[in-house]
């Protein structure tokens, strides 16, 4: 069985984001680069899932749409335990052309599970996994907190209103997973990062598709306001401001 984990190369979370060209383009003086954290945690649960002698999983791969500014980021996910990498040499522009690209890219290569974190940590779009498995013809589960192999069948939890669901289903088919699929990341080890260097990295070039969205411009969020102290006997001031200007009753 072969396993595909699709990766975004996003900001580091702790990044100070900036805004250069009168809003219109994103600064990235200073920032670090890393894997997408629902990609990370994807790329965990696949390994251990490797690791598992009765899974049968044979090889864990790992793809990413971008430039070659993205290699470092691809040679991490080598040196946590992927086998190989791809890396479709294009700037991602939005989720219908990653997509696009993907699909493209892998269309023959036989892959019975692909993995997608449920959104980039950057543009929190949500949409490049349902557009891949729409692409690929293939079966596609949302919202997957735990997936395991009992007996030969693929097992999936996913979260519902109130509980969960529990899922058997066949390969091939695209996971969008989220928080709960692996418990923390796996960290490369120095051997990890040694052996990544040797590990093959397949770039493939971009096919000619027309991104569907367009980036106008950017917008900081509004700072927050000043918190507003309220005396304990004041009841009548404490429901004004939760009715009028919070807005939560």
């Amino acid at each position: 069985m072969k396993i595909l984990i699709c990766l975004s190369n996003v900001p580091d979370t702790t990044t100070k984001i900036k805004f250069t060209d009168d809003n219109t383009k994103f600064d990235e003086t200073g920032v670090q680069w890393v894997i997408n954290p629902w990609d990370e945690l994807a790329l965990t649960r696949a390994l251990e899932l490797k690791e598992d002698a009765g899974a049968n999983v044979e090889k864990v791969t790992v793809i990413n749409v971008g430039l070659a500014n993205t290699e470092p980021t691809i040679r991490k996910a080598l040196a946590i335990g992927a086998d190989d990498a791809i890396r479709v040499n294009a700037e991602p522009k939005d989720a219908f052309f990653v997509a696009s690209q993907i699909a493209n890219a892998i269309k023959d290569q036989g892959f019975d599970i692909i993995i997608n974190g449920i959104e980039s940590s950057d543009f929190n779009g949500s949409a490049v996994g349902g557009m891949l498995a729409e692409m690929l013809d293939l079966p596609s589960v949302s919202a997957v907190s735990a997936m395991k192999v009992e007996n030969g069948a693929i097992v999936i939890d996913r979260e519902i209103d109130g509980g969960k669901e529990v899922l058997s289903i066949e390969t091939p088919f695209l996971a969008v997973v989220q928080k709960g699929i692996a418990l923390e990341p796996r960290i490369a080890a120095m051997r990890g990062i040694m052996m990544a260097r040797k590990k093959p990295l397949t770039i493939i070039e971009a096919v000619d598709v027309q991104a569907m969205t367009d980036f106008v411009a950017y917008e900081m969020p509004q700072p927050k306001p000043p918190c507003k102290m309220v005396d304990a006997d004041n009841v009548k001031d404490l429901v004004n401001l939760l009715h009028n200007e919070a807005k939560v009753i």
